[in-house]
């Protein structure tokens, strides 16, 4: 996979509206699980779309691309030099090259531990970080 800048720039702030509020508790794990997750879908080539930017701005995927989601101005206005934002580049590049390991176990979705989404019934969950519940759907995992 080529990696561009705007791959970098659209997972970096996928990543920042989806886990900085997680990074206080679970350190860089929050970080890079949701950008393992992205990286996993990008080798599917399913739905999602072929690019990171596909896969990120697909509608309904990642909440904080919605446009009423109250994550969606901060992640829009994070600049570089800002210190978490900064993480979030360095894990999204990180992750893209596959310097870094996949902590999900090959998880390609996710939800908030808040939520009980119909497609998450009946199966296995990969992992629970913070507040998040990972899991593969493409690969068997129902109870």
């Amino acid at each position: 996979m080529i990696i561009s800048l705007e791959d970098i720039d659209i997972l970096a702030r996928t990543i920042y509206g989806e886990a900085r509020g997680e990074f206080s508790s679970t350190g860089m794990a929050a970080l890079i699980a949701v950008a393992n997750v992205v990286l996993n879908r990008s080798k599917k080539k399913s739905f999602w779309g072929g690019t990171i930017r596909d896969i990120c701005l697909q509608p309904k995927q990642f909440s904080c691309w919605n446009l009423k989601d109250p994550n969606r101005t901060a992640m829009k206005n994070a600049m570089r030099g800002e210190i978490l934002f900064d993480l979030c580049w360095e894990t999204a590049k990180n992750v893209l090259e596959e310097k870094w390991p996949d902590i999900t176990k090959g998880a390609d979705h996710y939800h908030s531990i808040e939520i009980a989404p119909s497609w998450a019934l009946r199966k296995k969950p990969l992992l629970t970080l913070g507040r998040h519940i990972f899991y593969n759907l493409y690969k068997e995992t129902a109870l």
